[in-house]
Formats: structure tokens, sequence, C-alpha cells
């Protein structure tokens, strides 16, 4: 996740580094102008992956909700291309506990490591899971993907993470359009 934020500001905002732990304990905020777009992103710890009991982890993630006053516009839930397994789909279902299942209506999926996706589109990946079709579609369809292979490519299109960045920046804001200022909290 962190460096999936790094990724969409362009920047070391975060500590990101291979590690068998968590390297976020608390959350971290980002703020930078990307594609003529001020944007803030908040570094929220994992909640599997992590060394800190849920209750601590569920009070950091509210405490930085309250702390973004008046509250985020949308929710990234950022998920590795790969297998869809039972712990991803409990970290769905923690989202929705902390913060309601409206927060569907208020979120997009990014999904990393999209190197591995070998030539398939994001859209025909998700198609081969039903449950990771229904949380897309959960989330209006708004699904995008960044990788670490070809991130600093600007002649492969699609498979570029500056093209991938900006779809997802307009995804978020054509989203916020729609909901002309609704609150999540």
């Amino acid at each position: 996740k962190s460096s999936a934020g790094n990724t969409i500001l362009k920047q070391q905002v975060f500590k990101s580094k291979a590690s068998p732990e968590s390297v976020t304990a608390e959350c971290v905020s980002g703020d930078r102008k990307v594609h003529g777009k001020k944007i803030s992103i908040i570094d929220t710890p994992g909640l599997f992956d992590t060394g800190l009991n849920e209750e601590a982890i569920k009070s950091e993630i509210i405490r930085s909700v309250i702390e973004s006053s008046p509250g985020p516009d949308m929710f990234t839930i950022v998920l590795k291309v790969g297998r869809y397994t039972g712990q991803e789909m409990e970290i769905v279902d923690k989202i929705v506990e902390y913060c309601g299942e409206d927060t569907f209506n208020h979120s997009v999926v990014l999904f990393t490591h999209g190197e591995q996706l070998e030539g398939q589109t994001i859209d025909e990946f998700v198609k081969m899971s039903p449950k990771l079709q229904e949380l897309v579609d959960k989330c209006g369809g708004r699904c995008h993907v960044i990788d670490s292979k070809y991130w600093k490519n600007r002649k492969l299109g699609y498979r570029s993470n500056r093209v991938q960045v900006k779809n997802l920046l307009e995804t978020i804001e054509q989203k916020l359009k729609d909901n002309q200022n609704v609150l999540l909290f």
C-alpha cells in the first residue's frame, strides 16, 4: 500500500521496503499536486500484516479519518494482482465493519504488481474471479492497476503507471462530481 501511495504521489513519502512485517504502524499522510490536482493520501497500517492488535489498528484508522476532516473523499482498496484469498476477503469485511457498507460507494480498487498480468488487462483479470468481480462491482466498477516493472516507461500507454495514475485520479474526480458534497462520515 505504501509503495502504491508513493507511485501516485510520484515521490517517496511513505516508508516502503520488503519486509516480513508491516512497515506502516500508524497512519501517515502525504500531499502533492499530481496532474494539476492537489491530492492527499493517507497510508494506513495493514489490517492483518502488522504487529498491532486489531483494536489498535481500528483506532488508528478511525483517528486518521477524523483528522482528514471533513472526512476522506474516496477509499482506495489496495490488492495485489494474484489470488483473491480468504485473507483479502476478510480485509474487505473489516472495511465494512469499520466504515459501513456505504464505503463501497466511495471506493476504488487499486491492484499492485500489474506486471504479473502478462498481456491481460485488469478487467480481464477481475472477470476470472466471481468474488473479485463482486468486489469491483460493489465499488461501481472502479478499478485500476499499477506495477513496478514498467512504471517509468512512458511509451507503454495502458501499461504505464503515468497513464494508470491519471486514469485513477480521473475516476476519483468523476465520482466526487457524482457525489457532490456527500461526506463519508
